[in-house]
């Protein structure tokens, strides 16, 4: 009662995050929720006496694939404009064709154990758990299991494609990018704070230049700049304003 009850909650929980992975509004929460399906996979496997494919989940799915998941949105930058983008021509029905082709293969394979039944690990493990899973991996299921090999790598390969950046022209000189620089009007330096030389040490107050005027670059775009007499040379003169 209570591996049905672990069943059945862990199930939910990882269909869930599965439908959160393809409705997720930016990629970021989709991994989050890949990441959740994949733990709770994890569980369901060590609950049915399967503990070596258990931890290889979380080690290898959920640590070292979703860090590299991770690892390709940091690099690229996918929001979520970019990623409800249609890049391929017809990527949309054919993902739908093969989620419903997916979906027939599921309920098929359940269908046919609910009729056959359920056989259990027990045979399975007999000699171990890690060796009866080896025994099925490069047996009876190699052709599966040499196809998600290639599909993880194609998956490596399509990341490094997306985030290399391939230079197309000569790199600029120190003196090009220099004069690209300043052409416009570039200071050499960094602009003055706000309040440098001035009477008021505010950040709405604008920086005094050595000619005694004011630098309005100094204060930024979104304040209002605060218009404060300009003083003289000392505080002690007379209070005439330049």
């Amino acid at each position: 009662m209570g591996e049905a009850v672990l069943f059945w909650v862990l199930a939910l929980v990882a269909v869930v995050g599965a439908i959160g992975v393809v409705a997720a509004p930016k990629a970021v929460y989709s991994a989050i929720s890949l990441a959740t399906t994949m733990i709770a996979l994890a569980v369901i496997y060590i609950a049915q006496d399967a503990p070596f494919l258990g931890v290889v989940q979380v080690v290898v799915y959920t640590g070292a694939v979703m860090m590299l998941f991770l690892f390709v949105l940091m690099l690229i930058g996918v929001d979520s404009s970019e990623s409800l983008m249609e890049t391929l021509r017809g990527q949309r029905l054919a993902a739908i064709c093969i989620g419903i082709g997916f979906g027939v293969l599921l309920i098929a394979g359940i269908g046919n154990v609910a009729v056959a039944g359920f056989v259990g690990l027990d045979a399975a493990n007999q000699n171990g758990n890690v060796e009866g899973l080896a025994a099925l991996i490069f047996t009876q299921y190699l052709w599966a299991f040499e196809l998600t090999g290639a599909l993880l790598i194609t998956a490596t390969l399509g990341a490094m494609l997306l985030a290399h950046r391939e230079r197309t022209e000569r790199r600029k000189t120190q003196r090009e990018l220099a004069i690209e620089r300043f052409a416009p009007g570039g200071y050499p330096t960094t602009l003055p704070n706000p309040g440098v030389y001035a009477r008021h040490n505010a950040v709405d107050v604008p920086a005094r230049l050595p000619d005694g005027s004011a630098s309005l670059l100094s204060v930024s775009a979104i304040l209002q700049v605060r218009r404060v007499p300009s003083e003289g040379a000392d505080d002690n003169s007379s209070g005439r304003d330049r």
